[in-house]
């Protein structure tokens, strides 16, 4: 019988224009990244991308894959999306489902997910990550549709007339978060971000660090007005990147509030000034809960311009939030 098989840190996509010529092109889902690992007897484990184990959050992907693999030990790389009314991936279905750490049978009904598989890493004791993306793809593919809760989404090579532009616009066209590119002839690299892997998002989206945050007025008043972000530099310093005021919901500002307040410290957990308007009425936090911004651009001095919340990232790890190149 053979072991559950370690986890395997995701290899990252870097951010850039889509290429042409050898490379498969994959819709970008908008959800939380895992390593799924199943082997018979030991059962199926899920880990974040942060190296959390989550597999009581989505018991029923532990299922899934069992059913899928029919008694086969596997290791597979891939996102958990939570779908709306119309099969769409909706990230703010998954974050309310992400906070019930045990989900009872009314919230597994309530808010299905699944588990997007886009690249196998092991099959049957082979590790494959030393194998060409295009070969690792044929061998994902003898597991779709093999069981309700795990899909494996189709990949394009321009056999389908499809180039990047128009598959963009596809994604565009059904609220998909935009594309990545992937070698043909390319391995895995774990814990890299690699050119290998080009992402092109439709809208543009930074993780960062909650810093501290402003008391609201009006309707907001006794709640969270806006938060303080920062993101590390090459040295590793904390620097300020700018507060975002909107795209909270009443329960995401309730749950902003109940996480933040136990989080309180004197003073600013900032490596550098924050703008005084700002630290006036800050309340400052240690800086240990992450948040995705969309955006529309940087400023020249390095602050999120017209940003709007769209949630906590619980898998993503303080320490690993930095400034992008260039910004």
């Amino acid at each position: 019988m053979e072991e559950l098989p370690d986890a395997v840190s995701p290899i990252l996509a870097v951010e850039g224009e889509l290429p042409t010529g050898p490379w498969a092109y994959e819709f970008k889902w908008d959800g939380y990244r895992c390593c799924l690992r199943s082997a018979p007897g030991h059962g199926t484990r899920l880990t974040s991308r942060n190296g959390i184990d989550i597999t009581a959050t989505y018991p029923e992907l532990g299922d899934a894959a069992r059913a899928a693999l029919g008694g086969r030990t596997a290791v597979l790389d891939g996102e958990i999306v939570a779908p709306d009314e119309r099969g769409r991936p909706d990230f703010g279905l998954l974050q309310r489902r992400h906070q019930r750490r045990r989900p009872g049978p009314g919230v597994l009904a309530a808010t299905p997910v699944i588990f997007f598989a886009f690249d196998l890493l092991l099959l049957d004791g082979d590790w494959l990550i030393a194998e060409p993306y295009e070969r690792r793809r044929a061998a994902l593919a003898e597991f779709d549709g093999a069981a309700d809760g795990l899909a494996v989404p189709r990949h394009y090579t321009g056999d389908a007339g499809l180039g990047p532009g128009e598959l963009l616009g596809v994604a565009e066209r059904n609220g998909l978060e935009g594309l990545v590119a992937k070698r043909l002839d390319s391995p895995y690299q774990p814990g890299r971000r690699s050119r290998m892997w080009i992402k092109k998002p439709l809208v543009r989206t930074q993780e960062a660090i909650i810093g501290g945050w402003q008391p609201g007025d009006g309707r907001r008043s006794g709640t969270v007005g806006s938060l303080l972000l920062g993101a590390h530099d090459e040295r590793g310093r904390l620097r300020f990147i700018g507060h975002v005021g909107s795209g909270f919901t009443e329960a995401a500002l309730t749950g902003l509030l109940d996480r933040l307040t136990p989080l309180a410290r004197r003073g600013s957990p900032f490596d550098e000034p924050v703008p005084r308007e700002h630290a006036r009425t800050a309340r400052w936090v240690e800086p240990r809960l992450v948040g995705e911004i969309a955006f529309r651009a940087w400023t020249r001095d390095r602050r999120l311009r017209q940003p709007s919340w769209r949630g906590l990232r619980p898998d993503k790890d303080p320490a690993d939030i930095l400034l992008p190149t260039g910004s």
